[in-house]
């Protein structure tokens, strides 16, 4: 990481390091899930913040990077059958992923012929889980999961039914807000520092996160 970091930034390392480390799953538990992919995002984040990414990367760094993340993130979780953390089993999105499904359904506002309703048409997952995100985030779903897609995925089959994908991309927002930023049992193995920082409130016991903006967590007297 110090080969592209010049030499007045070098000291982020300390940061960026262990965000990079923690996007890849817990080597004691070989478990993989949203905190882990949060991570990988973080330190995207932190990138920026340097200045060392533009605006003008930030499609790029969706449709290019986030893409090969994902990628290899299912290779892992295939070959080494990492443990879904933190999963909600069938009420969730996906076993290990958040992030796709945020991205994907931003990528399809406004598509002229693919609806929410369309995931079920075999057809366009066929033809379309290479160009689009969402699309080849239920087509992953529906490859690894058998029987009825209600049955295994029933959150992803009622969000097919919401009329448009400005409404569901809203609703994935705060979805990720209330599931992964305010879940004590996520945050609480997230890591701190000047590039994103926590503006601690004291409270007697640790129970919840609160999120406005900024990230808040309680901690123990």
């Amino acid at each position: 990481m110090l080969q592209f970091l010049p030499d007045d930034l070098r000291s982020a390392t300390v940061e960026l390091v262990p965000y990079f480390a923690d996007s890849f799953g817990n080597s004691s538990r070989i478990d993989y899930g949203t905190g882990h992919e949060t991570n990988f995002a973080a330190w995207l984040y932190c990138l920026a913040r340097l200045g060392l990414l533009k605006e003008e990367d930030y499609q790029a760094l969706v449709s290019r990077v986030f893409v090969k993340y994902l990628e290899l993130m299912r290779k892992l979780q295939f070959v080494y059958c990492l443990e879904p953390a933190g999963s909600h089993g069938v009420w969730g999105l996906d076993d290990y992923h958040f992030l796709p499904f945020i991205f994907g359904s931003s990528q399809l506002i406004d598509h002229k012929y693919m609806k929410p309703k369309s995931i079920h048409n075999q057809d366009i997952l066929d033809n379309f889980s290479k160009e689009y995100m969402y699309i080849s985030c239920i087509a992953f779903v529906k490859q690894v999961k058998k029987g009825l897609f209600a049955g295994h995925s029933p959150l992803l089959d009622d969000i097919s039914g919401v009329a448009n994908w400005n409404k569901v991309n809203s609703g994935m927002l705060k979805m990720y807000k209330a599931e992964v930023l305010e879940k004590v049992p996520i945050m609480q193995h997230f890591l701190f520092g000047w590039l994103i920082k926590c503006l601690c409130r004291r409270w007697y016991s640790v129970s919840s996160i609160s999120i406005n903006n900024k990230v808040t967590i309680p901690y123990r007297a």
